[in-house]
């Protein structure tokens, strides 16, 4: 499967210098290869780029001055996803899970999964231990949160969100994380561009999913339910929206407009492969 695509954000510098650190760039892991990439801003500045080991997400810090700031990228990424049946994927004990894993059972900034223990116990604690679980987890955040543009902000948490039961798609990660790791299961925050949502709903837009531990692999899962998981072209994970913005700014600059474009085209055999919803256990990472 082969995805081209493209963003471009703009930034007024009022004041500067200022810094920017971006991840937009394509990750690159065993299962997502980035054939081609271009990456242009319209100041002529110093570019930095620093590759995360653990998520493989590519930080890209720069200085711009006084004026206007455009950063225009594109890529084509090819992903060969993991497949599995979901009753074949099982929950790992946690005395089982490697090092690199631990840190996704804890709660953090955004997803206070000791808040949400006994609600996710009772309501979680019992099922079925494996894939089935976390589908189930997935689905009753789904149902019970109303997706709502413009219904939270960059300091809304899991809590916040269990209790307003609305919000955007960074909020049901939030809260799908929390629950997940509130029964012992390690998950994490994950970016990419929400391939396949309705157009009512906005322009294309960057898109936040949620990653679960299980069976020795990241199996991805998307709570919002407004976009096709097949086709998130992943640019970063961590433990929560605190360590995957696309923009961090320092400084006295306003954002301006923000472009996204996504769509499949051919791989290297010639074949469009459009991404499409499917039942089974999938994972595009390794690590």
């Amino acid at each position: 499967m082969a995805l081209r695509y493209e963003v471009e954000l703009s930034y007024e510098v009022r004041n500067g210098p200022a810094d920017f650190i971006f991840n937009v760039q394509a990750a690159r892991t065993p299962r997502q290869w980035v054939g081609w990439e271009s990456l242009a801003t319209t100041q002529f500045v110093p570019l930095q780029e620093f590759v995360d080991p653990p998520s493989a997400a590519r930080f890209l810090r720069l200085q711009a001055y006084p004026g206007e700031l455009v950063l225009r990228y594109a890529a084509k990424v090819q992903l060969q996803h993991h497949r599995q049946h979901p009753a074949d994927v099982q929950e790992i004990r946690v005395a089982d899970l490697p090092g690199t894993v631990l840190p996704f059972l804890y709660p953090s900034r955004y997803c206070e999964s000791d808040k949400l223990n006994a609600f996710a116990m009772a309501q979680f604690g019992s099922l079925w231990q494996g894939h089935a679980r976390v589908q189930a987890i997935c689905d009753w955040v789904q149902r019970h949160v109303a997706f709502a543009s413009g219904s939270s902000s960059g300091t809304t948490s899991a809590v916040d969100t269990f209790q307003e039961r609305r919000g955007v798609c960074r909020d049901f990660a939030h809260l799908m994380i929390a629950l997940c790791r509130a029964v012992n299961i390690p998950a994490r925050f994950t970016t990419g561009l929400d391939y396949g949502a309705d157009p009512a709903l906005g322009p294309t837009d960057f898109h936040a999913y949620v990653e679960a531990y299980l069976g020795g692999r990241w199996y991805m899962f998307d709570p919002s339910g407004t976009a096709i998981p097949m086709g998130f072209v992943r640019l970063a994970s961590g433990r929560d929206a605190a360590d995957t913005a696309y923009a961090s700014i320092f400084g006295d600059v306003v954002p301006g407009r923000r472009m996204l474009a996504i769509h499949a085209e051919a791989g290297p055999d010639g074949v469009v492969r459009e991404p499409y919803r499917t039942t089974d256990a999938i994972s595009s990472s390794d690590i």
